[in-house]
């Protein structure tokens, strides 16, 4: 079972997040630089460590791929969440992943549920979504196009914007990563809880490589604005993914996120060799 842990804005990210955080003047360093001399998030090996770290958190499994066919109303008020990064119907990234898919594969088999996707955005209604929903998603996850444009919303959403601050911050795969997280559980906009409000308290007492500051003591004034905000939320209360999984590399100063990588998340051990 997934946990429940989907952001609380999804709508703000698609609207704002994705498509202007790295215009957005708050968000930029004054000495931000485009990329950092150690290899990023965005490598191919470290972005599959990142996809299985927060599969871990998610899904309690490394196995992210494994979760396209997911889907499930895990009782959050969002709806049904599916998919490798739990898009919701109720906060619109579902429907935009449904429309993606039907702009590349028309006449697919999720195509006629469009119009319920679009009557359901903001609430937790499965009005004109049940009983075909569920089964017909996992029956489109079986379609490699599908699975594609999954993996292309969760990038263009989420893990792009999130490693384009962290470099422009100058942190390194870890930094990155803690953005990235932070990101897929909370969303980003004016919400006090998001992504966005998070990196912000942060800066109110650390400030990131690129504006001079030492990157263990961000990150770890990060991590601690991360707790705070899941501790607001009952459904984010466990914050075994930061303590005993992120600040645990943080400890051992791999800020690079190099492997080997031994942490726990709600109780439950993993290891990337």
């Amino acid at each position: 079972m997934r946990h429940p842990s989907t952001p609380t804005a999804r709508r703000t990210v698609l609207a704002l997040f994705g498509a202007t955080l790295a215009a957005t003047p708050f968000l930029r360093p004054p000495h931000a630089t485009a990329s950092v001399r150690a290899v990023g998030l965005d490598d191919p090996a470290k972005k599959e460590i990142a996809m299985q770290l927060v599969s871990s958190a998610e899904n309690s499994s490394l196995d992210w791929k494994a979760q396209y066919p997911y889907i499930e109303d895990i009782g959050d008020g969002r709806g049904y969440t599916a998919g490798i990064i739990g898009f919701c119907s109720g906060t619109g990234d579902m429907l935009d992943l449904v429309e993606l898919y039907t702009d590349r594969v028309p006449g697919n088999v999720l195509a006629k549920y469009l119009p319920a996707l679009r009557r359901v955005d903001g609430s937790d209604s499965h009005d004109g979504l049940d009983p075909g929903f569920p089964g017909d998603w996992r029956r489109a996850a079986r379609d490699a196009g599908f699975r594609r444009a999954q993996d292309d919303e969760r990038d263009r959403v989420y893990f792009g914007p999130a490693v384009r601050q962290g470099k422009a911050d100058g942190l390194r795969a870890l930094g990155q990563f803690a953005y990235y997280d932070a990101v897929v559980m909370h969303g980003d906009g004016s919400d006090p809880l998001s992504f966005r409000s998070i990196r912000r308290r942060a800066l109110r007492t650390a400030n990131p490589p690129a504006w001079g500051g030492d990157e263990v003591t961000y990150l770890d004034a990060f991590l601690d604005a991360r707790v705070w905000a899941m501790k607001q939320e009952e459904a984010h209360s466990d914050t075994s993914r930061v303590d005993t999984a992120q600040r645990v590399f943080l400890r051992k100063r791999n800020l690079d996120l190099d492997p080997p990588l031994d942490w726990k998340v709600y109780g439950d051990r993993y290891h990337i060799g």
